[in-house]
Parts: C-alpha cells; structure tokens; sequence
C-alpha cells in the first residue's frame, strides 16, 4: 500500500473494487470490479490487450491496444478539486488500436478512448524478435512471427505482424 493510499489521499485498491462494484450490474465498472490490476505502472506508450472475456461479453475478443494521451476525469463547473480519497486509476486514454478481431473496434488508424481502471487491468504485452526468421506460433499468446504468409495468414485467420508478440511476465 502506498503512503496515499495509507493517509486515505488515493483509494486502496480495495475502496476501488467497492466504487466499481457499485455500478448497476451487467456494466463494464461492475465487471472490471471482479478482475485484478495487472498493470499498476503508467501505461503510456506499452502494448495492451484488453479484458473482453464473458460475462462481459456473449464471446472472448482481443483487442490490443497502445495509450498515447492521457486525459483527466472532468470536475463539476466550479469545482476544484475532487472528494477524498481520490480514484486510485482515474481519468482515461487515447489509445491506438493495433489488433482487434472485434468487428467495432477495426485496426488502421482508429483511435478509441478505455477508462484508466480498464487499462490496468489489461494484460501488458511484450515484443520479441522471432529467434529465426521464418518460425512462428499462433495461439492465446503469439500473433504471428512470420516474414513468409502461413496457411492461418492466408486464410485471414492471423494478421501479418513480423515479430512475435508474449505476454509480459
């Protein structure tokens, strides 16, 4: 716990769990309050793939993304600072989407903006080059390492990417 967090500045991450909690059932707040932070450093500029797994979600999409711009929560006209203790993942990102195999949320330039506590509790994703050039893997945690197209990248099931992408540990 950090010293904020133990003077009552910044919420523990468990007062955070209990705010997101309170969102109605069934919505994105209410779903992240059931998953842990992965991601507690400042995610600016690291690859993430985002939580969409049922029940928030009828099926599991992946989605990675990247934050770029940081944006603050907006305060009531008037008011100048927020209540104490302050959110522990406030505010949201501008992020770039660069792979998404869910039809609303396209790769190509498309910006989308994810809660701060949406980001944390992403999985951060690391790049590593491809120990030869022409090996690859595709599964829940290799896009794809190939310079030459496989049958998976010929038939559209794996996008095009020339390094191989893990989860960070």
């Amino acid at each position: 716990m950090s010293f904020l967090s133990r003077i009552g500045f910044v919420e523990t991450n468990e007062q955070e769990r209990e705010r997101l909690a309170r969102a109605p059932e069934g919505s994105i707040n209410h779903y992240l309050s059931t998953l842990p932070v992965n991601v507690p450093e400042w995610p600016q500029d690291l690859l993430i793939q985002l939580p969409w797994a049922p029940p928030r979600t009828n099926q599991t999409y992946r989605i990675l993304v990247v934050p770029i711009a940081f944006l603050k929560d907006l305060l009531p006209e008037g008011v100048e600072e927020g209540p104490l203790p302050h959110k522990l993942h406030h505010g949201s990102w501008t992020c770039a989407v660069v792979y998404s195999d869910h039809p609303n949320y396209p790769v190509g330039g498309h910006r989308i903006v994810v809660s701060a506590a949406e980001i944390a509790r992403g999985t951060q994703v690391a790049i590593e080059t491809p120990s030869t050039p022409f090996s690859h893997q595709h599964g829940a945690e290799v896009i794809c390492a190939s310079v030459r197209r496989c049958w998976l990248c010929e038939s559209g099931s794996a996008p095009r990417i020339r390094t191989r992408l893990r989860r960070a540990s």
